[in-house]
């Protein structure tokens, strides 16, 4: 008995163990979901109010003076769009030519001291990189440029592009490092060179993860607030002319960082901080949405082939 009463004791603790990780990973799992409608319930709680508030041609309009009642946001998200996607076009050809030289090229030892070096730099506060990009980046874009001033887009979007770099080569990495061995060795055998196997099979059979790693880096990009507020001039401005790169622009997160600690709560100016938020949410979700939706078709069409 106490031969069967062990064993059964021994068979039934793993169970036990395995039943309690299980519903201790399904918490937390809920809870961060959980946590995350909350937040966004709290945001159209607190932005939906200045859709009613203040008429969609004021709020959508090119001006945004709230002291005189003008709220438009235009000037905001183009400033934001802009800053972003000019920091994106820097940052992926060295992002994803950075990960093919760490993964493919650089021989091992170089490998294990560039690795841990590109993930520290993810680990710099944005508020320095904004100290540096004040004091050394924009004199040499005024002097480089011969612009009146160097804080302008182009400024927070060579640095957007260097805070983005260390996400996308992570990522692209391990996009690279995830294809197969003998990819490489059949675009060998086939007698390909080293490049053409690189460039031809193994970052194309790697695509979805460097889309990924770039959509990952756009969002670092369009939600950074410190740096951005601090190098690009914070001027409310149509970015539409042709030199709208090289002037001062506004962002939607350096104006939520600049203003919201002196409105007053519950005025109409704190509830158009919070629409600029929800306004946020909903163009990093599109971005997000067309990275995925372009994932999962290429994925289809070479289910299908």
């Amino acid at each position: 008995m106490s031969t069967q009463h062990g064993t059964r004791t021994t068979h039934h603790a793993p169970r036990w163990s395995e039943f309690l990780i299980e519903t201790l990973v399904r918490v937390l799992g809920f809870s961060s979901i959980g946590l995350v409608l909350l937040i966004f319930l709290f945001l159209l709680r607190e932005g939906l109010p200045v859709f009613y508030q203040v008429e969609p041609a004021n709020l959508f309009s090119t001006r945004w003076y709230p002291t005189f009642g003008l709220f438009g946001t235009l000037p905001l998200i183009l400033g934001s769009i802009i800053v972003t996607v000019v920091a994106i076009l820097i940052a992926l050809p060295l992002g994803v030519m950075t990960a093919v030289f760490v993964r493919e090229v650089a021989p091992n030892w170089a490998r294990e001291i560039l690795k841990p070096m590109i993930e520290v730099l993810a680990g710099i506060p944005s508020v320095v990189l904004g100290f540096f990009g004040m004091i050394f980046l924009a004199p040499l874009v005024r002097q480089a440029l011969n612009v009146p001033t160097g804080l302008t887009a182009f400024t927070g979007a060579v640095l957007l592009a260097y805070m983005a770099l260390p996400t996308i080569i992570s990522v692209a990495e391990d996009a690279l490092d995830a294809v197969p061995r003998s990819y490489r060795d059949a675009g060998l055998a086939m007698g390909a060179t080293k490049w053409q196997t690189i460039w031809r099979v193994v970052v194309p059979a790697a695509r979805s993860g460097i889309v990924t790693a770039v959509m990952l880096g756009m969002g670092r990009a369009i939600g950074e607030t410190m740096a951005v507020m601090m190098v690009t001039g914070n001027a409310a401005r149509m970015p539409l002319t042709l030199d709208s790169l090289f002037r001062p622009v506004r962002t939607m997160t350096a104006t939520i960082a600049a203003e919201m600690g002196e409105v007053a709560q519950g005025s109409v100016h704190y509830h158009a901080l919070f629409g600029i938020g929800i306004l946020l949410f909903v163009l990093t979700f599109l971005i997000n949405l067309f990275a995925a939706a372009t994932i999962f078709k290429k994925r289809r069409k070479g289910g299908l082939r």
